[in-house]
Formats: C-alpha cells, sequence, structure tokens
C-alpha cells in the first residue's frame, strides 16, 4: 500500500507555487497562550495576500485573526491586551492599525500620507507606539503621477545629492529618509522624534520605564558611504533630548535591545570601517545603559550574526535574530552554522556560549513570553515548507512542538525529496559542505542529468531549507547540487574572508573540486551537466564557463558580470580601498581580473541570461553585456529580460506569474540541452 500510495503522488511543477501557505514573523502572547503570524498566499489576481492569524499553543488549530489582504507584522501590548499591525489596504498608504486581543473591528491608529512605514514598538506601558515612517516626495505621489498624465506633462528629474537614492526592492526614493515617529495610541497623535539620520536604517528600542529610546544612528553627512559610523543614543520619548553613548566603540550597530531589568543594552555590531554586510564576523555587543563597559559576547566564537540561510519560499532577512532571557542574564540569538540556523544562549557576565536547539534544520525565533520560557519561532527544513512552532525554553535546551500544518496535505501528496550531505575537498584540503537531491524515480545504478545550483551573496549560505526551485528540478527528472564554497557565511571568518577583493580565486577552487565531484559521482551523467546560480550565483556561473566547457549548459540570473562598471551603477556603490582595493574609476585593475566578462571570449557553453529591468541591485546592463559577447561570438544564448516591475528579488518575492514563467523558461532550457526527456511545451 504503501509503494502504491507513493506512485500516486504528484511531480513538484512551477504551478505547485500556488497551492503553498507562506508563514512569518511568529509572536507568542505575553501570557504563552497563542502565537500570532502572519500567512501569505498567492491569490487569484496574480498578487500575494497576507493577513494575521492566531495558534492556541496548547491545542493548535490555527485561526484568522484579520481578513487581509495586505495586513501584516502584528505585534501584542506588554499586557497582552491589544495588537497593533501594519496594514496596506491601500498599496500607497500603509497605516498603524490597533485591535483588541480577543477580536473585533481594527481602529486605524495612524493617519499617515503617501510612503512606508518601516519597523515599530509598544512603549511598555502600552500608552505609545514607537514606528519610522519615510514619506514620499511630493512629484512622486499618485495625484502628482495622475496630474503629470491628465496635462501630458514628462515626468521629473530626480535632483540628487547623495548616493543613497533608491534600493533594490524598495524603489527610488531620493532624498527621502525614514524618521522616527511616535503616535499615542488613545489619541491617535504622531509627532516626530528624531529625524537626524543620513541612512534611515535606524534600529530602536523601549526603555522598560516607556521613558527613553536606545537608538542606533548613522548621522555622518556622507550618509552610507560611511555606514560604519554608526552612533548609540538614547533618546528622551517626552523632549526629545539626545545623550550620545561615546563610550561604545566606533563601528557598525544595529537590532539594539535594552534588557528587562534596564540596565544593559545589547546591539549587533563590530569594530572598524566595515558595514554590517561583510566578511567579517558581526558580533553581538553590550554595554550598560549609560555606555559603560562595553563588551563583544561573541568575541570567543567564530559566529557571525548575519549568515542566513537562503530560501525562496520563506522570508530572507540578513537582520540578526536576537533577545534577552526574561532575567537579564543572557542574550538568546538566532546563528547559522553549517547550514542549520539554531537558537544559541549567551551568557551576559561570562561563560561559554552553547547551542539550545540541534538538527538538519534552520529555525527562526520570534518573541518570548513574558516569563520567557516559551518562544515563538518559525521551523524549515528540506523536505517541507516552514511551519510555525513553539519552543520551551530550559537552562541547557529549547523542546520544539509544530503548531501549524498549513502544507501537509500538499507534502503529502507530491514527491518531495530530501538532500543528503556530502563534504567535498577542494584543493588545498579545504572541507566544501554539498547538498546532492536525487531526482523522482531515482534508482541506484541509474545516472541523471545534474544541475549544480550556486548560491547568491556572496555572504550568505544554502542550507536545511525547502527550495521549491530544486524540488522542480527534482521532479523534472534532474538530480540537483548546492554547496557554500568559501565566501558564504556559517563556517568562520576565514572561510567567508578568503574572497574578499578577489573572486574568482578560493571561490572556484572550490566550485571546480565540486564539478568533479560531480563528474565522479555514480548517480550524475558527467555529459549531461548544468550550471546556474543568482546574483553572485550569476558572476559564478559566467566565471565557470569562462574557465570550464564540462558543462552542456549554464543559466546565469540576474547576474554580476563587469565589476569595473557595477562600481557605480548597483545601489551600494564601491566605496574605494574598502571591499576592494583601489577605486572602479582609477584602480580597476583588480576588478577587471575578477570580472567574468574578461573571459567571454573562450565561452563556449549554451547559456540563458535572466535579469529583470527593475533590479537596482546588479543593474541590467550586466546581462546585457553577457548576451552582447555571447551572440557576436555566435554562441547558442538566449535573454529573458523581465519587466522593471520586477527586482532583484523576483526569484523569491516577485509577481507571481513572472516566478511561474521564470520557472518553466529554466525547465526549458535544461529540456533541450541536458534532455532527461522532453516536456511539452505549454
Amino acid at each position: 500500500m504503501a509503494a502504491r500510495s507513493r506512485s500516486k503522488r504528484a511531480r513538484i511543477t512551477p504551478e505547485s507555487l500556488k497551492d503553498l501557505v507562506f508563514v512569518s514573523d511568529p509572536q507568542v502572547s505575553p501570557d504563552g497562550s497563542r502565537v500570532l503570524f502572519t500567512r501569505k498566499v498567492i491569490g487569484d489576481r496574480n498578487a500575494y495576500e497576507t493577513s494575521l492569524w492566531t495558534v492556541s499553543t496548547r491545542r493548535g488549530d490555527p485561526k484568522p485573526f484579520t481578513h487581509g489582504p495586505r495586513d501584516s507584522r502584528g505585534r501584542w501590548s506588554k499586557d497582552g491586551s491589544r495588537i497593533a499591525f501594519v496594514s496596506a489596504r491601500d498599496k500607497d498608504i500603509p497605516q498603524l492599525h490597533v485591535i483588541e486581543a480577543d477580536g473585533g473591528e481594527a481602529r486605524q491608529l495612524t493617519h499617515l500620507p503617501q510612503g512606508s512605514i518601516g519597523a515599530f514598538h509598544w512603549s511598555p506601558d502600552g500608552r505609545r507606539i514607537a514606528f519610522t515612517f519615510r514619506e514620499r516626495e511630493q512629484d512622486w505621489t499618485r495625484e502628482a503621477i495622475d496630474h503629470r498624465k491628465e496635462h501630458g506633462l514628462t515626468p521629473p528629474p530626480r535632483v540628487l545629492h547623495n548616493t543613497m537614492y533608491r534600493l533594490d526592492g524598495d524603489g527610488y526614493f531620493n532624498a527621502e529618509r525614514y524618521k522616527l515617529c511616535i503616535v499615542d495610541t488613545a489619541t491617535g497623535d504622531h509627532r516626530i522624534l528624531y529625524d537626524k539620520d543620513t541612512i534611515g536604517w535606524m534600529s530602536f528600542d523601549w526603555s522598560p520605564d516607556s521613558k527613553r529610546l536606545a537608538v542606533t544612528s548613522v548621522r555622518n553627512r556622507r550618509g552610507v558611504l560611511a555606514s560604519w559610523d554608526s552612533q548609540l543614543l538614547t533618546i528622551d520619548a517626552d523632549d526629545g533630548s539626545i545623550t550620545h553613548l561615546d563610550a561604545v566603540p566606533r563601528g557598525p550597530k544595529t537590532s539594539v535591545k535594552w534588557s528587562p531589568d534596564g540596565r544593559h543594552l545589547a546591539w549587533a555590531g563590530r569594530e572598524g570601517k566595515d558595514g554590517s554586510y561583510s566578511t567579517e564576523n558581526l558580533e553581538l555587543w553590550t554595554c550598560s545603559a549609560t555606555g559603560r563597559k562595553p563588551h563583544a559576547l561573541t568575541a570567543g566564537t567564530d559566529w557571525c550574526l548575519m549568515a542566513c540561510a537562503l530560501s525562496d519560499s520563506a522570508d530572507v532577512s540578513f537582520d540578526p535574530n536576537f533577545q534577552w532571557s526574561a532575567d537579564s542574564k543572557r542574550v538568546l540569538a538566532a546563528i547559522g552554522w553549517h547550514g542549520q540556523s539554531h537558537v544559541a544562549s549567551i551568557p551576559l557576565k561570562g561563560g561559554r556560549p552553547r547551542f539550545l536547539t540541534d538538527g538538519r534544520r534552520v529555525i527562526t525565533p520570534g518573541n518570548s513570553s513574558a516569563d520567557g520560557r516559551l518562544m515563538a519561532m518559525m521551523i524549515d527544513d528540506p523536505s517541507a515548507p516552514p511551519e510555525i512552532h513553539v519552543g520551551r525554553v530550559g537552562a541547557t535546551s529549547v523542546s520544539t512542538r509544530r503548531l501549524t500544518g498549513f502544507n501537509d496535505a500538499w507534502v503529502a501528496s507530491h514527491h518531495v525529496r530530501k538532500p543528503s550531505v556530502r563534504w567535498v575537498r577542494s584543493t588545498d584540503g579545504t572541507r566544501v559542505q554539498t547538498w546532492v537531491m536525487t531526482p523522482v524515480g531515482h534508482r541506484s545504478g541509474r545516472r541523471h542529468p545534474a544541475v549544480l545550483e550556486i548560491h547568491g551573496g556572496p555572504h550568505a549560505q544554502y542550507g536545511e531549507c525547502f527550495f521549491h526551485e530544486f524540488q522542480v528540478l527534482a521532479s523534472a527528472g534532474y538530480l540537483v547540487v548546492y554547496s557554500n564554497p568559501r565566501g558564504s557565511k556559517g563556517y568562520g571568518r576565514d572561510h567567508t574572508s578568503a574572497i574578499r577583493g578577489s573572486w574568482g580565486g578560493k571561490d572556484w577552487e572550490d566550485i571546480n573540486a565540486v564539478k568533479e565531484f560531480m563528474q565522479q559521482h555514480p548517480s550524475i551523467n558527467p555529459d549531461r551537466m548544468g550550471v546556474m546560480g543568482g546574483s553572485y550565483g550569476g558572476y559564478m556561473t559566467l566565471w565557470v564557463i569562462g574557465h570550464t566547457t564540462d558543462f552542456a549548459g549554464a543559466i546565469t540570473d540576474r547576474c554580476v558580470s563587469n565589476l569595473v562598471s557595477m562600481g557605480g551603477n548597483s545601489d551600494f556603490v564601491y566605496k574605494p580601498d574598502a571591499y576592494w582595493p583601489g577605486a572602479f574609476w582609477d584602480c580597476p585593475d583588480q576588478l577587471w581580473q575578477s570580472s567574468p566578462i574578461r573571459t567571454m571570449g573562450r565561452v563556449k557553453t549554451p547559456t540563458m541570461i535572466i535579469h529583470s529591468e527593475g533590479d537596482l541591485r546588479c543593474n541590467v546592463e550586466q546581462g546585457e553585456q553577457v548576451f552582447a559577447a555571447l551572440q557576436i561570438r555566435g554562441i547558442p544564448s538566449v535573454f529573458v529580460r523581465y519587466p522593471r516591475e520586477t527586482s532583484h528579488g523576483m526569484s523569491r518575492n516577485g509577481p507571481p506569474d513572472m516566478r511561474l514563467h521564470r520557472l518553466h523558461q529554466i525547465l526549458d532550457w535544461w529540456s533541450e540541452h541536458l534532455a532527461p526527456r522532453r516536456r511539452k511545451r505549454r
């Protein structure tokens, strides 16, 4: 019966994506009785619909709490009586709403103009909410756009004075910045408390007595070009007076948290002039509430608080994730390590940090109950999309229990493949963690066409996550291989920094070792191997085909091809003598040596280029250069060019129809060049 049941399971296709339920942002109530979370589905009109749901920590049984279709980021008040959330029923004008925890009609709390709400936090006494808001420039409001159309006028020029005027996935915001505001939860009156941040990436947290806010802020006039110059401040919530905590070291700072006893502050940061995203480890720091005795609690480890695992079935965030214990004696942090993510306990006053969870999974903590005994969390593993869990927190471990099973029926009715883990030896003996996912119908002794997937970043990691794209490939008959070569996070500082200022070196050695592993694998046909990746993975795909002809086909997605030209056209411009030696305008030697466009003259591999016109991270001209070079040389190639409504992260969070189109293009390309079986074209 079991064999027959398995044979009736459906193969996973691009369209299977439409039947998945995505969950995120779990928040346990202060009394520990319920978990609030965001539920996302693909609606009927090619749009994601989000709503807030709750689930009992004792009985399960998830229930809708708001109707949506664009409600998210629910947060409990400290006494558990109310819930604040962001509702964007009008896409251009998101507003804060408040609803009683027992249900009823939500009350719109803010009446903000067109713009964007960032983070928000309840004051502990429940009287106020602090939030960040960035107003839209008047020339780019909906009314201004309609007025120009009505009168036949062209869009206005952007007069810019800073390189921070756009961000991929966020669009163009010109000179506008997020400001820290406070709203009265009784009257809805709001005011600006702080507007001196030159980037808009402030983190903030209330003091336990609700009188002050701790804030990390870049006040340097150079803005994002001096993003490392982050200050730690406390601001009086009534009069806005600022206290600078100048005793803390200079360097990037983010995710500040006030301890429950009010005596300490914690933040993620490091000393030096690197920004938060770096080859260096982002550490957990603490100091007294007055800024004295700063200390890096994770200095004795090789952990990085920004080691996130990439997935196309969960929200990917590089933000550090940690919280204080209820007794203020330790910090509980999510740590990415060897493709997994677990909760670690880090003592405030010495002692060895230790992991409280284990296993082949990625755990994303939410918050904790008021007594600290229960922690909300989302857990992901390769064989099922993430679901909401609750963890019981002990001194030496966290025991977890699943609360939702939205995707259980989907998993049971589809051929879901679980990868095995191997460690491949690179040229100099470095061990490279590698996953192998065999295709549906695999039998011992049978050889299959294979696809090597290379992750982006490069300072991120593949891991123990559910990846819909990988499952689609496995269902189509391909063996899927993916790995974490040097440059990846999750293996210590030296593993990451090995490629700093020199892409195409140690990373290529590791990828080449994985390629040779594939050629020798008993289940892979070495004559029918493909290589693909996105962002930095698109870069490395191009590097691979410029240095070997062992792959029968390639797909480079949202690629980096010319590091010299990218130095000034990405949303994050290259600063001289920072990550790369010299400057891109007058010392481009290393950038050019590491640019795969330089090797396009010897490429023989048929290649598909995928790129979005709305990509502000890796400009579409990066893909244009590759396509031009391959077309001029007569190499079989196709350019799949997505519209400006899509961004760099299209494969994870782009419009549903474009995500499906992309996956079908990938399958068609591999069917043509690896041909495990002929697909019926749609």
